[in-house]
């Protein structure tokens, strides 16, 4: 069933969240969609708190998504985005697989 790997990012500073945006909208996003082979990604910000960013990579099954978790293609993002960011954006991740959905 389809699964997740889901990436939470806390800008530290107001201030840099119009930069972190772009960059993640026209740089971090599509490599990581490409490096990591995913069906789909997409992104938003939080309605709660507004420094907080989510990524969501969608794969076709729970071992697709654990697989990134490791590879070399997250490895290289990882790096890029510390150089580029360092401590202003800390982040975690998450793999989540869908085990039920309704429709309406």
């Amino acid at each position: 069933m389809t699964a997740y790997f889901i990436v939470r990012a806390k800008v530290a500073d107001s201030t840099l969240k119009n930069e972190f945006d772009r960059w993640y909208q026209n740089e971090h996003l599509p490599d990581a969609c490409k490096g990591f082979n995913a069906r789909w990604a997409w992104r938003g910000w939080s309605a709660v708190d507004p420094l907080v960013h989510y990524a969501y990579y969608e794969f076709d099954d729970i071992a697709q998504a654990q697989a990134i978790q490791g590879s070399d293609a997250l490895n290289s993002l990882v790096v890029e985005f510390d150089r580029v960011w360092g401590d202003k954006v800390t982040r975690s991740r998450e793999v989540v697989e869908i085990v039920q959905m309704l429709g309406a």
